[in-house]
């Protein structure tokens, strides 16, 4: 819990950075998906 109360724009502004926060790791995790489900395609291609 919050030690003090905000103001409705302060929790509103945090609100949107933490969603910014979250897209930003969500499209990294992504990307490393991404990567390991491209990488056996590739070896196999290699061989």
């Amino acid at each position: 819990m919050r030690s003090r109360p905000l103001k409705f724009e302060q929790l509103v502004q945090e609100n949107k950075q933490e969603l910014l926060d979250d897209a930003t790791r969500i499209s990294q995790i992504e990307l490393r998906l991404e990567k390991k489900q491209t990488e056996p395609l590739r070896d196999k291609q290699k061989t």
